[in-house]
């Protein structure tokens, strides 16, 4: 099976496209395949550059493979040459890529070099995240309003940041919804990750604005959201890009002077950390952002700095 045109046949790694195919059967989507795919190509490169056969790799080697990802000398899946130096949790993407592949020989009773533990990954930078005020996150989802001159777009690019604040979804979550997936009540059904049912939920405000945009299409593509530019061609993209919204995003941050880096992961960030301000479950948000895990949405609530600052004030033994 070809799963992508990119892809140069190195033949480094044994049952590489077993177990894409592996992955692929198993429900994962396709950009996650992609993915595994486009890691594994790094390992290949290493590999090839370091004249390592993989039947004879060594716990050693996995630690000359950190030491090359963590180098600027590296080459990326294309083959080119990296441009800076990948960060811990970039590192540990790809670390944790091989173990997944090492796992599935040691599960097909095929030949692992190293057991898939030996794999470790490396410490990560913890760092707190950064959200903007709401004064500034308020006047960035209605920009598009003020700046875009097309109305169409002025609509469309409201009502979708609208969205991404109001239900918290991923930006994937966004560019594949579909208009039947949104009832009457502001209930919107999504598909996230590993495939994974959950409901979100439409502010009042965000309902109307998105009504207002979809009262402007006359068309039958079923995506809520989808590109103006080259709609009357054949090969037309029927629905937006996630690049498209990280370059209007970007570009109304700047515009506006907001100093926080801003993107939809943030805008969902942001959802969660008010959410949890105001003294919403942290279960509640778990299930409205789509966590398997409740200690990753309570990072939300430790990393704001506001809430803390008012739990200190309030409650300070010697606060008076």
């Amino acid at each position: 099976m070809n799963f992508s045109k990119s892809r140069i046949k190195k033949n480094y790694l044994p049952f590489l496209d077993d177990f894409l195919l592996y992955l692929q059967t198993n429900n994962c989507s396709e950009e996650t395949v992609y993915n595994y795919e486009r890691d594994l190509s790094v390992f290949e490169n290493f590999l090839s550059e370091s004249d390592i056969k993989f039947n004879e790799l060594t716990k050693r080697n996995i630690e000359l493979y950190k030491a090359y990802l963590n180098s600027i000398d590296r080459q990326t899946a294309k083959r080119k040459k990296a441009r800076k130096k990948l960060k811990s949790f970039s590192i540990n993407r790809y670390l944790s890529t091989l173990r997944s592949y090492l796992k599935y020989l040691v599960r097909m009773d095929l030949a692992s070099p190293i057991p898939p533990d030996s794999v470790s990954l490396v410490k990560t930078e913890k760092k707190i995240p950064k959200v903007a005020e709401l004064k500034d996150i308020i006047k960035l989802i209605e920009f598009p309003s003020r700046l875009e001159k097309n109305p169409l777009v002025a609509k469309r690019n409201r009502a979708m940041l609208e969205m991404l604040f109001s239900t918290g979804m991923r930006i994937s979550e966004l560019t594949d919804l579909k208009i039947s997936q949104i009832n009457k009540n502001g209930q919107v059904y999504v598909m996230g990750k590993g495939k994974k049912e959950r409901f979100v939920y439409l502010t009042p405000r965000a309902q109307r604005l998105l009504n207002e945009y979809l009262d402007t299409r006359n068309d039958d593509i079923p995506y809520a959201f989808i590109p103006y530019r080259g709609r009357n061609s054949a090969s037309a993209v029927k629905k937006i890009s996630p690049n498209y919204i990280q370059h209007k995003l970007k570009q109304y941050r700047e515009l506006l002077g907001i100093n926080v880096p801003t993107s939809p992961h943030s805008l969902r960030h942001a959802f969660a950390t008010y959410l949890a301000e105001s003294g919403a479950s942290p279960a509640a948000i778990q299930i409205m952002l789509g966590h398997e895990s409740l200690d990753t949405t309570t990072r939300y609530i430790n990393a704001s700095q506001r809430f803390a600052r008012r739990v200190h004030s309030q409650f300070h033994p010697l606060k008076n």
